[in-house]
């Protein structure tokens, strides 16, 4: 399908609502310390199994998502597509996207999520002024977060609008994730079509270029410190596989365990938005690294996503990807409580996933 095609039979599916599914999930209410509320092991796996009658699930926003009213209004006014980023603590740079057709600015809204050291640096870079209440940079409306109502560690608050976009952008239909450090290459929804509409699915992500076990992804995540205490990476896999974690198999579903989630394109139904409430709440509970419990949760929730794992090629035609930004004392990851053992099972073994890591390595 041409590009003029594929924007007739985006606009039709925005107009009927109904055809993205007509059950809605509700989401639970109260007023916490936290923004996601905190909940424990059993608790939070007790949501897995969704029943019919449509129990509340905990999402988040427990407390206010500290933005501006205007900029909350504007969101809510975003009923097609939507395209969002975030950069915290000043880790990328803005990047417009490429290959835009001549329509889709205007059924295509494009947001993205900053706190005050970014605001800060883009102020320093003449790219904004501080002075003016509304931020606009090429494509995309930039939007300030008010981060120290939220959570201490800047990679936690990112993971907000990236998997609780369905409730930042309640009447959006579709929308597409793009970390920070990619530039889109290819129109969105032109994506939207090829890699959801078409397969008929409703999530697309790419799978990571070298791994298919989750276990991988935990000792990689322990050997280059891309979360600094290996305990809790440790806590959370025996979590995981003493509640039924197992290493993928050409028998799954799936063809691999582990994606590469810096994009993430989403049909805004029932499932997916359970999967993103699911997922969000294991982020909260344990850290930001999306790839450890993206397996368990995609197998351990019912109903099941449909999900199209793309190929890795796929990926590097529709998107560019950048270095982050350079940062004294390497990027803040997380909390440097202690100087951790890179091994993630450098304390003796792991009794918990012994039977994974027996299978894992055959």
């Amino acid at each position: 399908m041409n590009y003029w095609e594929v924007l007739k039979e985006i606009q039709e599916i925005c107009r009927n609502s109904t055809a993205l599914g007509s059950r809605s999930l509700k989401y639970m209410q109260r007023s916490a310390d936290i923004f996601g509320g905190n909940f424990s092991v059993e608790k939070r796996f007790s949501y897995f199994d969704h029943p019919e009658d449509g129990r509340e699930v905990p999402c988040g926003f427990f407390k206010r998502f500290p933005i501006s009213n205007s900029d909350r209004i504007a969101m809510e006014k975003c009923e097609g597509v939507v395209v969002v980023s975030a950069i915290f603590n000043d880790h990328d740079k803005i990047r417009q996207p490429k290959g835009i057709g001549s329509k889709t600015l205007d059924y295509v809204c494009f947001f993205m999520f900053v706190d005050d050291v970014t605001l800060k640096g883009l102020n320093h870079h003449n790219l904004i002024s501080r002075k003016s209440k509304e931020y606009k940079i090429g494509a995309w409306r930039v939007i300030r977060v008010s981060s120290e109502h939220l959570y201490e560690n800047a990679a936690m608050n990112g993971v907000i609008p990236k998997y609780l976009i369905h409730r930042l952008f309640p009447n959006s239909k579709y929308s597409i994730w793009v970390d920070a450090k990619l530039q889109l290459d290819i129109d969105p929804l032109l994506l939207i079509h090829s890699l959801v509409i078409k397969d008929n699915v409703d999530m697309a992500i790419s799978r990571h270029p070298y791994y298919v076990h989750t276990m991988e992804e935990a000792m990689a995540t322990a050997r280059w410190k891309k979360w600094w205490d290996v305990d809790e990476l440790k806590t959370q896999m025996e979590t995981y596989c003493e509640h039924g974690l197992q290493p993928w198999t050409p028998k799954k579903a799936y063809p691999t365990d582990v994606p590469d989630s810096a994009l993430i394109l989403r049909k805004h139904s029932m499932t997916t938005n359970l999967f993103s409430c699911l997922l969000f709440n294991e982020l909260e509970a344990f850290n930001p690294r999306d790839q450890l419990p993206f397996a368990f949760v995609r197998d351990h929730m019912n109903p099941r996503v449909n999900l199209n794992m793309f190929d890795v090629e796929v990926f590097e035609q529709v998107a560019v990807e950048y270095r982050h930004n350079l940062k004294p004392g390497g990027p803040n990851v997380g909390p440097k409580i202690k100087k951790a053992n890179s091994d993630l099972f450098a304390n003796g073994s792991c009794s918990k996933c012994e039977k994974y890591l027996l299978k894992m390595w055959g």
